[in-house]
């Protein structure tokens, strides 16, 4: 039977913190109306992160009083399929930057070529 890795939210949060951290001011000076929480379980086995909003490609001059984008992280399914404490790191670094992205209005198909 496989153990599956244990770290607690605080230090998961703090893994997600230091991976925002990591993302460049370039782009992070231009998120807006977003906002991202760690979530013990995913609505579904194998899902790590999940982007729900409006990218910013898509916003226009109709794109105002909006509930701000919603970024999570799915510790537990993170924790799930990692093997070491680096993996966790290296996990949710990519996970991190992979829903950013969407925010920035960029696809699954395009992420993956890029080794997210």
């Amino acid at each position: 039977m496989t153990s599956v890795m244990e770290l607690s939210r605080e230090a998961f949060e703090d893994l997600v913190a230091e991976a925002l951290d990591s993302v460049p001011p370039e782009l992070t000076d231009h998120m807006r109306n977003v906002v991202i929480v760690v979530e013990d379980d995913a609505p579904e086995r194998g899902l790590l992160g999940l982007y729900q909003g409006i990218p910013l490609t898509e916003r226009g001059d109709w794109y105002g009083a909006v509930l701000p984008d919603h970024i999570s992280i799915y510790r537990h399914e993170i924790l799930r399929i990692c093997d070491t404490a680096e993996d966790v790191v290296e996990e949710v670094r990519i996970t991190v930057v992979h829903e950013i992205a969407h925010h920035f209005g960029i696809d699954d198909e395009r992420l993956h070529e890029l080794g997210y």
